[in-house]
């Protein structure tokens, strides 16, 4: 049990460490270069050749700049690089502010039903207040992106480009946010009051007009119709007048993405389990948010064999723990900073889940492995933070870290072994909203 800190426990701590050696040149270290670069494994660079076994071709990498867009570039790059491919079109981008545009206008909609669902439960219930917490955030799953894609179809990034607004989303997610949670307390107490349910879709209807508006004014209204123009690879011209988005994904893109399904390591939760996040679906009726849970060992081996077929994976990681972004390393021992203080920092993967030292923090794309006696070694990433960081924008990760900090791989069904995908027919466990996997 923690008792008072005295003059003389403080004198104790103090003569405790006097005895320390190394004491001073550490303390010369640390208080000079930092923790990190004080910790920094320079032999990290041999262990982490770009040289991969297997590698899927892709392009040039995209660039989210600033903003929480992650999953939807990486769902869109394994749909670009299939596009790519088929086309002999290297650098094929699809629109990224497109579906983000979307996504608004959905997200304000749900959260309107949401929050008319918990109108009776106390403004500081856990789930009302997990609603009201940042209703405009960017962040999202991937299903969140299928649910987009399967509705609303994709666009070329010429059709529909970036904006102000989109690479710098905070200034509009600020007021998006500030509207929606005003937009809440005002449904809130019709609900209470005992509003009808035509009163309470006439006020939606009007909230909802507002954020289209906002949405218009920020991103630009998305086109209806375009038309598909380019030179491919071989200057082959191409065209093809009067598409709609739902028409060019039906009509180009071969991926049903009903298909996949998203292979998660949650060792905080029993394995072999589908569970599902019903509170951060973004589409009403959409593609549920769901995970297959299992051991590390059968995450990886799927996703060998994905990459194996020539095939892409968007997958979800927790980006910002032992990364250095401008060489694009992912190394589980890259900064030793336990070791430099003294101390014994490791935590098992459940343990960080629990206690939020770990979280699914960032989507990028697996686009090549190395493999030694087919057993993995290193792995090729593609990133969205553009081509100045990493090797022209991708990063390698060891196997220590994908180990460690990759929780989620979407892949296809068929390469799920049948004892697997029986559990995915069975009912989902619900999970809560902030349940680490959020």
């Amino acid at each position: 049990m923690a008792t008072k800190l005295t003059q003389k426990a403080l004198a104790a701590l103090r003569a405790k460490h006097a005895e320390d050696p190394s004491a001073p040149v550490l303390t010369r270290t640390i208080t000079k270069n930092g923790i990190k670069a004080a910790s920094f494994d320079n032999q990290a660079a041999s262990r982490l050749d770009r040289t991969f076994s297997v590698e899927v071709p892709t392009g040039k990498v995209s660039n989210q700049k600033h903003s929480g867009r992650c999953w939807e570039f990486s769902l869109l790059n394994t749909l670009r690089h299939k596009f790519a491919t088929k086309y002999h079109l290297k650098d094929f981008e699809l629109s990224e502010n497109y579906l983000f545009f979307w996504d608004k206008i959905e997200r304000a909609n749900i959260f309107y039903r949401n929050v008319e669902q918990t109108a009776r439960q106390p403004i500081n219930d856990r789930l009302v207040q997990f609603l009201f917490d940042n209703p405009g955030e960017d962040g999202g799953q991937w299903a969140m992106a299928a649910s987009l894609v399967q509705k609303y179809g994709v666009m070329p990034a010429s059709v529909m480009p970036e904006t102000y607004n989109t690479n710098n989303t905070s200034e509009f997610q600020e007021v998006l946010s500030r509207k929606l949670r005003k937009d809440g307390l005002k449904l809130r107490q019709l609900v209470m009051n005992g509003a009808n349910e035509a009163e309470l879709q006439s006020l939606e209807k009007s909230m909802l007009q507002e954020v289209y508006r906002m949405a218009a004014y920020s991103f630009g209204e998305p086109p209806t119709h375009f038309d598909l123009e380019y030179r491919d690879d071989e200057h082959q011209y191409h065209r093809t007048a009067n598409l709609t988005p739902q028409q060019f994904y039906q009509d180009y893109f071969d991926t049903d993405l009903d298909d996949y399904v998203v292979v998660t390591n949650s060792p905080d939760k029993p394995f072999n389990q589908l569970y599902s996040l019903p509170d951060e679906d973004n589409i009403i009726g959409g593609k549920p948010i769901e995970f297959l849970n299992v051991d590390m060992g059968v995450l990886t081996d799927v996703a060998v064999q994905q990459l194996k077929s020539g095939e892409t994976i968007w997958f979800g990681n927790d980006v910002l723990r032992q990364m250095d972004r401008k060489a694009g390393y992912l190394d589980a021992h890259l900064f030793e900073s336990a070791k430099l203080f003294g101390i014994n920092g490791h935590m098992t993967k459940a343990q960080r889940l629990l206690t939020g030292e770990g979280e699914v923090s960032h989507a990028m794309t697996l686009t090549g492995v190395d493999l030694v006696d087919e057993t993995p070694t290193k792995w090729k990433v593609e990133n969205s933070w553009g081509v100045e960081n990493g090797d022209k924008g991708y990063f390698v990760m060891t196997q220590d870290w994908f180990d460690a900090y990759v929780y989620e791989v979407v892949v296809h069904k068929q390469f799920l072994a049948p004892e697997f995908q029986a559990l995915l027919t069975e009912p989902a466990r619900r999970l809560p909203a902030w349940d680490p996997l959020s």
